[in-house]
């Protein structure tokens, strides 16, 4: 077994047994488990090691691993960190709590993101808690009509069931709900709508999460309508249903698409990373002499292409590395080397046709 799979594996038993023992303390030896969340208990502690073991074989890849250890060194540089830190913020703010990123590619794709993730951002916050044990609601001694909320087993604030507080506290996950299914709605609309879209869609990777979260949030509402209006018809079913949809989608997490949440965060660092380069040296084209890229990127790829076993280097040759060309000449020595070649062609096909017409002289007239 290679290093990385030891090391992934590692990590991963390592954190799944931090969240264990956090929901053990949390949950005062498991006096606070809902046992009727015991399946997503567990479907939530294999998620978290299928995530930790995909994300520290990511991290080891060389591309990523380079992006990982310069933004760290970046925003930690001395005498930037606060400045690094208010632009984390903002970079932050605007990239995730606003999406505005993909405003850029499109309003009705920003509206779908935006509204799927702070949906499912909204039911995390509620779910995992709950099913963790680190949250847990009991009624006042004598009076019904009230809660209090406990927080890792310390008693909190109380509240009326009928409040505006208990009306929003106890329908926080049909709130999320609405946002995943509009969310949900408007990608699909786009998927069956343009051309663009459907022609790179695959089910596995597109359409399937959306099926999920729509189950998801689908059978979610059918339980409230349940004990809402129905007087508990058909709950026993509906929350089973519920169950498989939820279990699932946690099992899929570290294999699907879903797993670019967690991937994401990691662009802030190659922000930071891009924005060094930028102040710092510039590489100069060794064709024609324009700057196109920083110094540091450039340098870094060659040190990443030599760790994958690519070697472009052009011996004998004042370029040095194919790295020193810029985009623009490399499309112009394509261009040339093709030409090149199809003047070969050309001029072989030329020669053939004058032997085989030397050899037959009938050939001519």
């Amino acid at each position: 077994m290679s290093t990385s799979l030891l090391k992934s594996g590692l990590w991963a038993t390592i954190v799944t047994g931090l969240l264990a023992i956090l929901i053990l303390l949390g949950s005062r030896n498991l006096a606070h488990l809902d046992a009727a969340l015991v399946g997503y208990l567990f479907a939530s502690l294999f998620a978290t090691f299928g995530l930790t073991y995909r994300y520290t074989m990511w991290l080891q890849r060389p591309p990523t691993a380079m992006y990982w250890r310069r933004g760290w060194r970046v925003f930690f540089r001395s005498g930037h960190l606060w400045r690094n830190t208010a632009e984390w913020f903002r970079r932050f703010f605007r990239g995730f709590a606003l999406n505005i990123f993909i405003w850029k590619r499109g309003r009705s794709r920003w509206a779908a993101h935006w509204l799927i993730m702070w949906g499912c951002i909204l039911a995390s916050a509620i779910t995992f808690p709950l099913v963790f044990g680190w949250i847990h609601f009991e009624t006042l001694p004598g009076n019904f009509e009230w809660y209090r909320a406990y927080v890792f087993g310390v008693p909190t604030f109380a509240f009326p069931i009928d409040s505006i507080l208990g009306f929003v506290t106890f329908h926080g996950l049909v709130w999320a709900a609405f946002l995943v299914i509009g969310g949900v709605m408007i990608a699909m609309r786009r998927r069956m709508r343009e051309h663009g879209a459907a022609a790179v869609q695959e089910f596995g990777e597109d359409i399937l999460p959306l099926i999920l979260l729509f189950a998801i949030s689908v059978t979610g509402l059918m339980l409230t309508a349940s004990y809402t209006w129905m007087r508990g018809y058909a709950f026993d079913f509906l929350a089973i249903l519920h169950a498989i949809t939820v279990i699932f989608t946690l099992l899929y997490l570290p294999f699907g698409k879903f797993f670019h949440i967690f991937q994401r965060p990691a662009q802030l660092g190659v922000a930071f990373y891009m924005d060094v380069g930028a102040a710092g040296g510039q590489a100069v084209c060794r064709r024609c002499g324009e700057p196109f890229a920083s110094r540091m990127q450039v340098e870094d790829l060659i040190t990443v292409e030599h760790q994958l076993g690519y070697r472009y280097e052009l011996p004998n040759s004042s370029v040095e590395h194919y790295q020193w060309i810029c985009p623009r000449c490399r499309r112009s020595m394509l261009a040339v080397a093709q030409g090149a070649l199809w003047e070969s062609a050309r001029a072989e096909e030329s020669r053939a046709s004058a032997l085989t017409n030397a050899m037959d002289p009938a050939g001519f007239e």
